[in-house]
């Protein structure tokens, strides 16, 4: 019985298989299907996202990773830093058990200069008091100077002493697509010379990561895989050409979570060119703000992309002197279509002071053309104080409001209050940097010195009424004896 059992298993596989090899061979043969042919670009029925795909080639890969890591070079910082103990924050600004130490941290950098210069992300060498370049060829190692720094970009350039070395191409990085294969090249972990690859996933992306007045922020994203010592290190395409700087992620973790941004090239070059030539970034201003429209004004005005509105004019500035004003929509700029904040800002950050900048805007549902001269930091910096007194007993400087505020904010007058000290009395009461002042108890003031007389010499019961950074009515009530 037992034998029986067993010859009739082995049967009733046998005839399985027999039948599954029949109806695969109809299936399969049948319609003569061949694997082989979902790759191939000439044969009409492979799906047409296989057909148009650009991926390189292994050996496009190959050349561009061999080009590009004997550009891209390994940092060391060494800082000191303060190490605050579990007293600190009890005696106010004394910490009586801190101390402190040596810190070090590396990150990557790109030589664009066969004469030793190299750029890097600002953060990476910020507060170092030494700084070490490492070759990837041969390996050597050099000290490194720092030629000059941008907060704004997040982009620095430093120097070693040494000649014709291998310097990096740049692409045009208003060229690249999204879509398109990119290396990203650095030093992960301190992981030298690691090539990664990925797409560009998109552009223009302002993170808000670079704390500054004035920051430039229109990052190109990539699916390339960027982890800690990353930064400062090159974005490439498939030629081995320079596409921007790799700084940053964006992980809860703190590795890589399929997000890396990267500076464009564009901005990179220029930078590096103003420090190499002139020591110095030669910030352009415009001399007035932009913000972006809400869906509903997009939708009311019949544009189908973003765009932007003048925000500020400045005061006797630029663009108030050649008639720009407050609710101005600006829909190019030389030429070049703005579609958001980031491009704005990305293509204002090509340009020098001293350039045209014709400026396209929609006022009243009519085009109109209006050509300005940018101007420099300094200029601008004059502009924006004008007007300030500053209280060393109330520990802020004071500021009366433009006429574009006034409008905007529907006052008659106001004082705005800036550079705020830790301390002061107006830092104790709790306003913010921006907060303007509409009254101080129940009176207008269009004197900034009137005002900080006011505050300076009242007691007992004081109310301040204002608004917000951020256009929100506040009001705030305190004693003082």
């Amino acid at each position: 019985m037992k034998k029986i059992y067993i010859l009739f298993t082995i049967g009733i596989a046998l005839i399985a298989g027999f039948l599954g090899a029949a109806f695969y061979g109809y299936f399969f043969n049948s319609n003569k299907v061949d694997g082989s042919k979902f790759l191939s670009v000439a044969d009409d029925s492979v799906p047409a996202v296989l057909a148009t795909s650009s991926i390189p080639k292994s050996d496009e890969f190959v050349n561009a990773s061999e080009t590009a890591t004997q550009n891209v070079v390994f940092i060391k910082t060494t800082s000191t830093v303060e190490y605050q103990s579990p007293f600190g924050g009890l005696f106010w600004d004394f910490d009586p058990f801190g101390r402190k130490g040596q810190a070090s941290s590396t990150g990557s950098g790109v030589i664009v200069n066969s004469d030793g210069y190299i750029v890097t992300n600002h953060h990476v060498i910020q507060g170092a008091e030494t700084i070490k370049v490492v070759l990837n060829k041969g390996k050597k190692e050099y000290d490194a100077k720092i030629v000059g720094q941008d907060p704004s970009s997040d982009l620095a350039l430093i120097k070693i002493d040494e000649k014709n070395l291998s310097a990096i191409s740049f692409a045009n990085s208003d060229d690249i697509r999204v879509g398109e294969w990119v290396l990203a090249v650095g030093n992960p972990f301190n992981l030298t010379s690691t090539v990664t690859a990925g797409i560009v996933s998109a552009k223009g992306r302002n993170i808000n990561i670079v704390k500054n007045q004035f920051p430039i922020e229109s990052f190109i994203q990539t699916d390339a895989a960027i982890n800690p010592g990353n930064s400062g290190g090159a974005l490439v395409n498939a030629r081995g050409e320079l596409v921007g700087i790799n700084t940053a992620i964006q992980s809860n973790t703190g590795s890589y979570t399929g997000y890396g941004f990267a500076i464009p090239s564009n901005i990179v070059r220029k930078i590096t060119e103003d420090f190499i030539e002139k020591g110095e970034v030669l910030r352009a201003f415009s001399g007035f703000d932009i913000k972006s429209l809400s869906s509903e004004e997009i939708s009311s005005l019949g544009f189908e992309n973003e765009a932007l509105k003048i925000s500020e004019v400045l005061e006797d500035g630029p663009a108030d002197k050649q008639g720009i004003k407050q609710g101005d929509i600006l829909i190019k700029v030389n030429d070049h279509e703005i579609d958001g904040r980031s491009s704005y800002d990305e293509y204002l950050a090509y340009q020098r002071p001293g350039k045209d900048f014709t400026c396209e805007i929609i006022r009243d549902g009519k085009k109109k053309t209006v050509t300005i001269k940018l101007i420099g930091a300094e200029e601008n910096e004059k502009l924006r104080m004008k007007g300030i007194t500053r209280s060393k007993y109330l520990g802020a400087d004071f500021q009366p409001i433009s006429t574009s505020d006034k409008s905007r904010l529907k006052v008659e007058s106001g004082i705005r209050i800036l550079n705020i000290q830790r301390g002061g009395a107006i830092n104790q009461i709790g306003l913010h940097n921006g907060f303007i002042i509409v009254k101080f108890n129940g009176k207008s003031y269009s004197d900034a010195e009137d005002l900080i007389a006011a505050m300076e010499g009242s007691t007992g019961r004081m109310i301040i009424q204002g608004v917000d950074a951020n256009g929100s009515s506040r009001s705030f009530s305190f004693y003082r004896y």
